[in-house]
């Protein structure tokens, strides 16, 4: 068993993760089809019709039959989860109830409409993210999806159809889909489908037909599910194949692998392959086997690598660099790995004799190639071939041939010095040993010299006749030949262990600098962070000064991010990276496009489009043209745009999540507000239309009101203009405590001063309510607002009263301890349901079952004010019934004396206003 064939321990590993993470999950079914009314959710239904009769327990979660009789008639006899509604916008949405999902836990669960989104306030935005959470309960869904609806094909079905549809699912939820039914239906039979109104009322139908229902459109979409589900089938055939070993290609589809090298046949190679994928319909792609002559390879070479798999990625292709020692064995691997039936290489252009000594690739790849077609492309190259021997080109400089020399001049001396006690094959070790030295050190071609060396120095110092290259013994030739043979191939193949080497670093130092981006990217949150991290180690790693530019909100790029720290980019520079974005593609420095900047500008690509560019200026005289730089470079690239746009959609989801809260708030305040409001209005506006409009009411004829009627009208007007009051300000006070502009004005107080003023605000509020009081004589001064803490006590006194019936007697007790006083309030009213003690001071919260009408702000604000104070506020159930509140005000510092705690008090004004 080769390398190439021997199987990856690491993928291997993940495989059985994954087949492990699969068994715990549900499984899920994909009906699909091209547009709506094919015939989806029928067929849907009738094969979980066909699983509950095999004993499966089917459960109808959502399924949405657009008043299709024939649908209508697939539910009957199905047990369904009754919808769960939410509240927006004075509207009652119904959604799928995931939590009764979730707790009648059946094995088979319906939910039709997957890319449906729902209504604010629900858990999930998304209906694919519901079934994502079935599906990690363990239990097994079927839903349906049209093609439209797919994220990737969305701006392609806004191309054909006209139409921009809103409502999309990843990709990824339909590759991760364990099972997927094509639902098909030809163009003529779904448009008589939706004449007979089998699909919309008649109405709608008729508009659908002019629009997105034309028949075009229909087989473009059909073409579209078709291409998608067969895809679908690939991916899982592959999976197949590697799950059960199987190295055989299946030519079930057409795919293509070109294998390119350094040499100027490349493009020719890939526009060949274009036009094969084409006459195919099949796919392509295109690799390079990086062996450990890249090393070797010139930077033109290098570069002409480069931009050969750059040409294949702008014609469509998937390109790939491969690493391995044989690149024919790496080539036919990846060709099986990947199913690919056909392999496209090129005529070699170098003279035959290399193929005999060094083994040809197409050699190789023919023999190996076993059931895959192999075509050989030949013809004149877009550049001039190399001479002959082009490639023999010097790999080192001239001093490590002086140093080679060197080399062996020590060997001889050790070897001369050791040829009194030691025979002659043991002296060869010295110069083989200096020859390995030479590989390490110089690299092939000083070793190549060292080599031929040993043998002359041999051969002139240590056989006979002594300082002659003339040989008495012809046997000695032979000896000659093989420590020649031997000494090239120590040095041959200590050259490619030391190449090798040196790959393996690069590639460890490229890999070590991506996971160290990658680590930052993925602990580091916000966007301005994540820029900073992503210039820091582009600059740091390419030497030079690396700008992400961003769009603005006028539409135009802006510096987001400098290594250089000056947030600033020039009106030209800015220039070219406005068309580097506008057109997804490298621009600047370097490059065919606008070279003359000074810097290089890449495009930021995210999965929705180009989110940003990426920017860098070194002080390189061509700027960053190694194509091993420019690669890692893209790399970062790619990593930062990832981040970037992470950063955005988290930003984006907060913002809704925020708009989502917001609005439920608004609902929640409306809610609570406006029967608070319109109860002490109607009682006001009552009673001033009697006052006002009474029969001769201020004439004293027949019917007029008497005196004491009128009392007991404007009494009733005062009292809901002071309810109105105290809600107006609950309101205004929780906005003050939100905003953090609440200012508390500390001061030493008698305590029972400010009790005893809440308690004459609140007489009439009161007055069918026994009061009792607990203050001890010497209570303490406290340092405490004693505007706050008076609203405080009204906020308690009113919930008392308000949430108890009449006659209900309300205590009020006050203890004091060195470093806090303790003050609670009582009723006996029915109390709040156990565990909901202290979800009463949230805002809005009523208690289930309340007595009388409330806003749900009294309590909130006063869990504020004493959380100002750093206090703490609670409730408790009583135990003969009634509910106790509690707040504790600390005392902090020394009192002072009462006088002067009377003057500082008479200079209040809001306490004289009260």
């Amino acid at each position: 068993m080769t390398d190439a064939t021997r199987p990856d321990p690491d993928l291997l590993l993940a495989r059985v993760q994954a087949s492990e993470a699969r068994a715990k999950r549900g499984r899920l079914k994909v009906f699909f089809g091209a547009a709506p009314g094919v015939g989806k959710t029928y067929a849907m239904l009738e094969e979980a019709r066909e699983r509950q009769a095999e004993g499966v327990d089917v459960v109808v979660g959502w399924v949405q039959p657009h008043g299709r009789t024939e649908t209508e008639s697939l539910l009957q006899g199905l047990e369904a989860l009754p919808p769960r509604l939410v509240e927006h916008r004075g509207a009652a949405l119904p959604e799928l109830d995931l939590d009764a999902a979730l707790a009648r836990r059946p094995a088979l669960l319906l939910v039709d409409e997957l890319a449906h989104s729902n209504a604010p306030g629900s858990r999930h935005a998304k209906r694919w993210q519901d079934v994502d959470e079935l599906l990690d309960a363990g239990i097994d869904v079927y839903t349906t999806v049209n093609v439209q609806h797919l994220e990737s094909l969305n701006d392609v079905v806004a191309q054909i159809t006209g139409v921009r549809v809103r409502e999309t699912v990843p990709d990824a939820v339909l590759e991760m889909a364990d099972d997927l039914a094509l639902i098909d239906l030809p163009p003529d039979d779904l448009l008589q489908r939706l004449r007979e109104g089998k699909v919309y009322v008649p109405d709608r139908a008729t508009a659908a037909m002019g629009r997105f229902f034309r028949k075009g459109n229909l087989i473009a979409l059909r073409e579209l599910a078709l291409r998608r589900t067969a895809q679908q089938v690939d991916a899982q055939m592959r999976a197949y194949r590697d799950d059960h070993a199987i190295a055989q290609t299946w030519p079930a589809a057409e795919r293509i692998l070109v294998g390119i090298g350094p040499g100027p046949l490349g493009r020719r190679l890939i526009r060949a392959a274009r036009r094969l994928a084409d006459r195919l319909q099949a796919e392509w792609i295109v690799a390079y086997v990086e062996t450990d002559a890249h090393a070797r390879l010139s930077e033109a070479d290098r570069a002409r690598v480069h931009e050969s798999l750059r040409f294949a990625e702008s014609l469509g292709a998937g390109a790939v660099t491969l690493a391995g020692g044989r690149a024919a064995e790496e080539l036919l691997a990846h060709a099986r790995s990947r199913n690919a039936t056909k392999i496209i290489i090129g005529k070699p252009l170098h003279p035959r004799w290399r193929d005999l000594l060094f083994g040809s690739v197409g050699d190789e790849v023919v023999r190996g190639s076993g059931e895959i077609d192999v075509y050989i492309i030949t013809g004149e190259a877009d550049e001039p071939s190399p001479a002959p021997f082009a490639t023999l080109r010097p790999s080192s400089r001239w001093p490590a041939y002086l140093r080679s020399v060197g080399v062996m001049v020590l060997c001889t001396l050790v070897a001369r010095s050791l040829f009194p006690w030691f025979e002659q094959s043991n002296l060869i070790m010295a110069y083989l040993l200096g020859v390995v030295f030479v590989a390490l050190r110089h690299g092939r071609g000083p070793s190549v010299l060292a080599s031929i060396l040993s043998v002359a120095a041999f051969d002139f110092f240590f056989v006979h006749p002594y300082f002659s290259f003339a040989v008495s013994d012809t046997q000695y030739l032979l000896t000659f030949v093989v420590m020649l043979l031997v000494a090239l191939v120590v040095s041959s193949l200590t050259a490619r262990l030391q190449q090798q080497a040196l790959s393996a670093r690069m590639r460890e130092r490229h890999t070590a600098a991506l996971l160290s981006l990658s680590r930052d990217l993925a602990n580091l949150r916000g966007l301005p962070n994540l820029l900073e991290a992503a210039v820091r180690h582009i600059a740091e790693l390419l030497e030079g000064r690396a700008t992400v530019l961003l769009p603005a909100a006028s539409g135009s790029l802006a510096v987001a991010a400098s290594s250089a720290g000056d947030g600033q980019a020039a009106s030209a520079e800015l220039g070219v990276a406005e068309w580097c974005f506008a057109h997804s593609q490298m621009a600047g420095r370097g490059t065919a496009t606008l070279p003359g900047a000074e810097a290089l500008y890449l495009p930021l690509r995210g999965a929705q489009g180009p989110v940003g560019v990426l920017g860098l200026r070194t002080d390189a005289v061509d700027g960053v043209t190694a194509p091993e730089q420019l690669h890692l470079l893209e790399a970062f690239a790619d990593q930062t745009a990832s981040a970037v746009e992470r950063a955005q959609l988290a930003e984006e989801a907060a913002r809704r999540r925020v708009q989502a809260e917001t609005e439920q708030m608004r609902s929640a305040l409306l809610s609570a507000v406006s029967h608070d409001l319109r109860t002490p209005l109607a009682t006001i506006t009552g009673a001033a239309s009697l006052l006002l409009e009474g029969p001769d009411a201020a004439g004293g004829g027949p019917g007029a009101l008497d005196e004491a009627a009128r009392r007991e009208l404007l009494s009733a007007i005062y009292d809901e203009a002071e309810r109105l009051n105290r809600l107006v300000g609950n309101l205004l006070e929780m906005t003050r405590l939100e905003s953090g502009q609440v200012q508390v004005k500390r001061d030493w107080q008698p305590l029972e001063e400010v009790i005893g003023s809440a308690l004459g605000r609140m007489e009439r509020a009161l007055a069918e309510h026994p009061i009792s009081t607990a203050i001890p004589d010497d209570l303490p001064l406290a340092p405490i607002d004693g505007v706050l803490i008076e609203q405080v006590l009204i906020n308690l006194l009113d919930n008392a009263a308000k949430h108890t019936p009449p006659s209900t007697p309300i205590a009020l007790g006050v203890t004091a301890a060195p470093d806090a006083l303790t003050v609670t309030v009582a009723d006996g009213g029915p109390g709040v349901a156990p565990g909901e003690e202290a979800q009463i001071f949230e805002r809005f919260h009523r208690a289930a079952g309340a007595v009388g009408s409330g806003s749900g702000l009294g309590l909130a604000v006063c869990r504020g004010i004493v959380q100002a104070h750093g206090g703490r506020i609670w409730a408790a159930n009583r135990p003969g019934g009634g509910l106790e509140i509690t707040f504790t005000l600390p005392i902090v510092g020394e009192a002072p004396t009462m006088e002067g705690a009377a003057e500082r008090d008479v200079a209040d004004p809001r306490r004289q206003d009260a």
